[in-house]
């Protein structure tokens, strides 16, 4: 709708975790480093934590980029909400295991013989579980005898636990001590700061085909790192809207006024962005606030036709 005003070939602020727009800050560098350098090396478990909307999704599809270029076996495992049996299903299918039976057993015994054949063979292969926070007790559990699986000196299967922080929480809970004594590396992603989310603007403008000229004056970008406090998940939110609303007047600065009522509209002024309240999920409280603040928009559309 606004592409062609700005001079945009694609949306830029899209909040699909599109490993193009991932933005190495130092934290996020660090992090990716860490996921890279314990798969490489057989370190067994990863864990990689952060809060809502930090682009943890985001890094995950880089990593698996990265290790589909190295032609590494991987599995992904994106619902947590999953019997055992019906995990075991997924990541077979995932890794492209043949297995006839349907017996828990059979299907370990024929997932160490395919993860022995790999390590001989000189492959690593990677099961990352996204949203691990929602993994039930049994699950972790289930998870954590997979590293049993094992030659007398290294891991056969790597994993990386991917999850907002109720995961650490969980992880010093005593029942799953044992899995929290695997974990032998640990990073996270954090909020940005404003330099940080100055940077993070103007390279989603860039790879959408922005030619450099300026779209956001200075004032809505200290706006928008004020009312998303620095979630790049809230940040692409408040500039989507900034710019449908500054079309919508024609208007090809977006000023900070243009992003403060759009903040109203959403009411980030008095809602905390990372934190909805537990009995609604962050994607359906995005998806209601945007529906809304769409319907409002299209109205100003319609009546500057």
């Amino acid at each position: 709708m606004y592409r062609k005003f700005f001079g945009l070939r694609e949306n830029p602020f899209n909040v699909n975790p599109d490993p193009r727009y991932l933005f190495l800050t130092e934290h996020t560098e660090e992090a990716l480093a860490c996921l890279t350098y314990g798969i490489q090396n057989r370190r067994g478990f990863v864990l990689l934590t952060g809060e809502v909307g930090t682009g943890k999704t985001t890094l995950v599809n880089k990593l698996l980029e990265w290790l589909h270029r190295q032609h590494t076996r991987t599995a992904f495992l994106f619902n947590p909400r999953l019997s055992a049996m019906q995990f075991f299903d997924f990541m077979m299918a995932d890794f492209g295991i043949p297995c006839d039976s349907r017996m828990k057993s059979q299907m370990l015994m024929r997932l160490n013989q395919w993860l022995l054949e790999r390590y001989k063979s000189g492959e690593t292969v990677v099961l990352i579980v996204d949203e691990a926070q929602d993994l039930s007790m049994q699950m972790l559990e289930e998870i954590r005898l997979l590293t049993n699986l094992e030659t007398s000196t290294e891991k056969l299967l790597q994993i990386v636990l991917s999850g907002q922080p109720e995961l650490e929480h969980t992880l010093r809970q005593p029942e799953v001590r044992q899995l929290r004594q695997r974990i032998t590396l640990r990073c996270k992603t954090y909020p940005l700061t404003l330099a940080e989310a100055t940077g993070y603007i103007a390279k989603r403008l860039s790879i959408a085909g922005g030619d450099g000229q300026p779209i956001f004056a200075s004032d809505a970008i200290e706006a928008i790192h004020h009312y998303s406090r620095g979630i790049p998940r809230v940040i692409n939110l408040l500039c989507e809207h900034s710019l449908i609303s500054a079309f919508a007047d024609q208007v090809r600065i977006v000023s900070g006024a243009t992003v403060e009522a759009v903040a109203r509209e959403f009411e980030l002024h008095e809602i905390e962005p990372t934190a909805p309240p537990r009995s609604l999920r962050a994607d359906d409280w995005q998806l209601r606030e945007a529906l809304q603040s769409m319907a409002t928009l299209m109205d100003r559309l319609r009546r500057t036709e």
